[in-house]
């Protein structure tokens, strides 16, 4: 009887420990992400007032995410040899990379048709991104469908007598396509088109503020530091996103390339920026949403309807506190309207 070769069991306890930490740091971004998306998907589809062009845009970058979220934790799994045969290989790679590549689509889409309506407010209806709302939806999710599936229409490394890796089915220059050709321009093109928006967003300020000075007799009021705060509150957030969501990912990209060239890396620091820079990408839709009060109104007025409910006295009819709630908001509007 022969006996376990000590390397090959050293080389299963590493592997372990290293699914273990991919546990450890996708299962919560994960979980974050699938019920978050979940959370404003369902705010937006059951309020009607959001059904409009903007919005099937933003819809369909939420689903993208949401699938982004349920593969989240199969993208650092992609680092070790599966025991598959030719198409589950293929779909066990293409799947993630095709529902990441959907998502930087939509994303990208999102981003441009904010770009139109706010640059070009006066052509917008005239736009095809407003006018081709199904054909501009088809293309984000097609273009990335056929990108992703080039490698199993034969751009790829297979040899039937390997185990199945992601070096099978992504080509060297696959990958180097994908990077510097796709992933990294669409990133530097959103941060171009928010800079934009931020810039417009700064001379329409300075332009408010002078015509409020002018009436004003140039006194700076509590108008103007709220529109600076939010001004400011703008920059900030932009800043956050790109430096904590962004650059992990962009350094992962470039880690990967590295590793591809067989470079000294330890798979620790590969597995752990693969996590964390994924991961961090997919929450800017997340945050997104929840920056708008919008997309969290159905919730919201969901939760005062029951602590309405829960804190009515019990001794009071629905026709006395229906009286009691239209007495309260006439009272409102008329200290309002003094104010």
């Amino acid at each position: 009887m022969e006996l376990e070769n000590p390397q090959n069991f050293s080389d299963l306890e590493t592997q372990e420990k290293e699914e273990k930490l991919i546990i450890l740091l996708s299962s919560p971004l994960s979980a974050f992400i699938i019920l978050s998306n979940l959370f404003i998907i369902i705010g937006i589809l059951f309020n009607k007032r959001l059904h409009n062009t903007p919005n099937f845009f933003f819809l369909s970058l939420l689903f993208a995410d949401f699938f982004t979220g349920v593969l989240l934790p199969c993208i650092p799994r992609m680092k070790f040899n599966k025991d598959l045969g030719y198409y589950g290989c293929f779909f066990a790679f293409i799947s993630p990379n095709f529902f990441f590549l959907s998502f930087l689509a939509n994303l990208l889409m999102v981003h441009y048709e904010k770009y139109v309506c706010i640059i070009y407010p006066l052509h917008y209806r005239d736009s095809w991104v407003h006018r081709c709302v199904p054909f501009s939806l088809f293309l984000v999710w097609t273009l990335p469908l056929v990108f992703s599936c080039l490698p199993l229409l034969g751009w790829n490394n297979w040899r039937s007598n390997l185990t199945c890796s992601y070096k099978q089915v992504f080509p060297n220059s696959y990958i180097y396509l994908e990077t510097y050709g796709v992933v990294i321009p669409s990133i530097l093109a959103m941060s171009f088109i928010t800079i934009k928006l931020l810039t417009v967003a700064r001379k329409q300020l300075k332009e408010i503020k002078k015509l409020h000075r002018s009436v004003q007799r140039e006194v700076v009021t509590e108008a103007e530091r709220q529109m600076d705060l939010r001004y400011a509150k703008c920059i900030a957030v932009f800043s956050l996103t790109f430096l904590i969501c962004w650059v992990p990912y962009i350094a992962l990209l470039q880690v990967s390339v590295l590793v591809m060239e067989n470079y000294e890396i330890s798979l620790w620091i590969v597995l752990t920026l693969t996590c964390v820079g994924s991961g961090s990408a997919a929450v800017i839709p997340v945050i997104l949403g929840l920056s708008h009060r919008q997309y969290i109104e159905l919730w919201s007025n969901l939760c005062k309807k029951y602590c309405q409910s829960c804190g009515k006295p019990r001794g009071t009819t629905t026709s006395q506190h229906i009286n009691m709630e239209s007495k309260e908001e006439t009272l409102e509007d008329e200290l309002t309207a003094v104010k």
